[in-house]
Formats: C-alpha cells, sequence, structure tokens
C-alpha cells in the first residue's frame, strides 16, 4: 500500500485510539507489544525518534538475518533498491540507497557545495547538508523563516543568482513543523528549477495527514532537476539501522552515487524491506504519533504557552525562557527535548514519544514553568 493511500485510510477510519487494524490487530495490543517497559530514563523526547520501532515483524527479520552478516551488502541491496522503485513509482535508476538520509544529504552538499557553489535555505531548519555544504566551500544563503515560521519562497527566490547550484527544502521543515502550501511548493520548484537543482528533504512526508499532498518525486517523474530525500528512520523506526535513500533522474542520481561514502549494511537493508511490507506497524505509528501531539497540545495549552500545529513528530513551542536554561531545567526531571534552533532562542522542539513518556513530559513541565 503506499504512503499515500495509508495517510488517507488513518484519516479516513478517525483517530480513535481503539480502532482495529487491518488483518484484525487492534492499535492497543500492538502499543501493548511496542511501548517500552519500565519506562527508561532519561526519557528522549529530543531526536525525533519513533519510541515503538522496529516493529516485531522487523526485529525477527533482523535476527533472522545474522547469517548474511558476514557478507558485503551489495547483492542484498538490489531488491531493495527495486522495491523503494516500485513504491515511489521511479526506475529503479533513480534511486540512490546511503547510510540514513543524512548521508544523503552530505553526500548532496559535498557534491553542490564544491568549487564554491552556493546554497540558499531557509533559517532555522535542518543543518546537515548546508554544514557539509560549507565545509566543502559553499555559501549558504540563510532565509529567514516568514511570520509563521514557513520557508518563505518569496524571499528565497530573490536570492537565486547565476552561482547559485541547489536550493534546500525541508518539508515539513525541521524544527518548525510547518508544511508548504502544496500549490506554491510546486509553483517553486516549476519556476526554478531551470536556475538550480531543488532539493526536498521529506524525512517526516509520512506524518502528513493532508490526503492529496504530493511529494515532490512526482517531479522527479518529469526529469526535473529535483531530488527528493525519504528515510526509514521516523515511521518506520530503523533510526539507529542507518538506512535512508534519495530520488532523482538517472544522471542526476549517478553523480549523487559518486558522492556517497557512507554506505547501508545487510541488516539494514532487510530490515526496510520488512518494514515496507508492514502496513500494520505503520499505520500503528501514525495513530499513536497523532495521540501523543493531542496530549502535547493539550499540556502546552493548559500552560497557555504557544506552539505551532505540527506536521512531524514533533512539537514546536515558545517557552518564554532561554532554550538552553529549559533544557537543564528538563534534564533535572529526566527529560530530554531538542537543541537550540537559533535564531529562535526562546522556541523548544519536543519530540512525540509514548502516552506515558508525554505525560511525563507534561509533569516536568509544569513543574518547570512553575
Amino acid at each position: 500500500m503506499k504512503n499515500l493511500d495509508r495517510r488517507q485510510w488513518l484519516k479516513t477510519m478517525g483517530l480513535t485510539s481503539g480502532f482495529t487494524l487491518m488483518g484484525g490487530l487492534s492499535v492497543s495490543a500492538l502499543e501493548s507489544s511496542f511501548q517500552p517497559r519500565p519506562l527508561a530514563l532519561p526519557i528522549r523526547l529530543s531526536s525525533n525518534e519513533n519510541p515503538f520501532g522496529p516493529s516485531e515483524q522487523v526485529r525477527s527479520v533482523i535476527k533472522n538475518s545474522f547469517d548474511i552478516a558476514c557478507r558485503y551488502p551489495f547483492q542484498y541491496l538490489t531488491k531493495l533498491v527495486q522495491e523503494i522503485a516500485d513504491k515511489e513509482g521511479v526506475s529503479k535508476d533513480c534511486v540512490v540507497v546511503t547510510g540514513g538520509s543524512t548521508e544523503g544529504l552530505k553526500a548532496t552538499g559535498l557534491l553542490y557545495g564544491l568549487r564554491g557553489g552556493e546554497v540558499i535555505a531557509a533559517d532555522p531548519t535542518f543543518q546537515s547538508l548546508l554544514r557539509y555544504a560549507e565545509y566543502f566551500g559553499a555559501y549558504v544563503h540563510r532565509v529567514p523563516l516568514n511570520e509563521k515560521m514557513e520557508h518563505d519562497l518569496e524571499a528565497m527566490a530573490k536570492r537565486i543568482t547565476s552561482k547559485t547550484r541547489l536550493i534546500f527544502l525541508c518539508n515539513p521543515n525541521n524544527p518548525t513543523g510547518t508544511l508548504l502550501d502544496k500549490d506554491n511548493l510546486r509553483d517553486f520548484c516549476l519556476s526554478n528549477d531551470d536556475k538550480a537543482v531543488i532539493f526536498s528533504d521529506e524525512a517526516y512526508y509520512d506524518f502528513i495527514m493532508e490526503p492529496d499532498y504530493p511529494s515532490m518525486v512526482e517531479l522527479v517523474k518529469q526529469d526535473r532537476n529535483v531530488i527528493v530525500s525519504k528515510t526509514f528512520s521516523k515511521v518506520y523506526g530503523l533510526a539507529g539501522m542507518r538506512i535512508g535513500y534519495l530520488i532523482a533522474r538517472p544522471d542526476i542520481a549517478d553523480r549523487l552515487k559518486k558522492a556517497v561514502m557512507a554506505n547501508t549494511n545487510v541488516l539494514a537493508i532487510e530490515a526496510a524491506r520488512e518494514a515496507l511490507r508492514d502496513d500494520d506497524f505503520y499505520k500503528f505509528s501514525l495513530q499513536m504519533n497523532t495521540e501523543a501531539k493531542g496530549h502535547i497540545y493539550k499540556t502546552l495549552d493548559s500552560l497557555g504557552l504557544s506552539y505551532i500545529p505540527s506536521h512531524t513528530n514533533f512539537v514546536f513551542f515558545k517557552t518564554g525562557v532561554p532554550i538552553g536554561e529549559l533544557i537543564r531545567d528538563m534534564q533535572k526531571h529526566d527529560i530530554l527535548i531538542g537543541r537550540p534552533f537559533p535564531p529562535l532562542t526562546e522556541w523548544a522542539r519536543i519530540s512525540t514519544g509514548t502516552m506515558e513518556e508525554v505525560k511525563a513530559f507534561g509533569s516536568a513541565l509544569r513543574k518547570v514553568m512553575a
């Protein structure tokens, strides 16, 4: 089942915690299987991880794959590449599998940052591609977010020059959780991909609940100058396995492959293949994320703290105090929250966890704010 259909299914079924998933397995049964016991301290709500993954099916596949862990991954990668290509509706020549999507971002930063290439990006946003490009001599134009904490596409377009080689879009954005209007996003890409390559970081795409929201893979299919990155770290719960991928036109994909340094491994490949098949866990992860975000919203509302409705597995909220102080104070209660995101030094990012974890966050936050 394609991800768009999965999100449509979740929205259609509603967001009640006790509904039954396809195959007859209830959310409550899955929650019982995956929720960590006992509650591990400190509670990690700092890195936007899936607290329930890998799924039981994936864990079983990982365990059963140790006999081939002595082998190099290349012969096993072929099947995964084809399965990703089928999922995304592209040819296998468009797929670049990397050791986590961060490696794909860094490879892109290296490729387009060399010899003084210029990159345009929002500020703040996810930094891996930008910093790596700077390491190799690029100049990065960081364009402040607009008043809605969204990418200011108009201001970004004005920064394009003859030296611009790449435009980086993190959508939904990390750390703000905002989502670009789909028509504005498409128009921006179509209007500017002849001037520079557009990179669409879609690490959080699975969490978008708008059923008809497009992935920019659609533009790759039209042979546009677009690169899309996706990951198995978030909704699939494989952050520790380090596996992600890029989708790009075959000629761009070939150049990216030459820049990749960190390949993945056999266990991660087999885990990713099974994760793509495990629809029940995929839907369960989305459901649990929605419920956890709802609880975080209620906590922040009760404290009168402003926040941005999120299209991801985290919430960005205004603390009213320096973020360094809040990080330190929450650590005293065994709660880890997101790092600073300057210049928004009085905003905090909190990841969704299990319901037990987000309740502990709420309790600690009330004490700290008191």
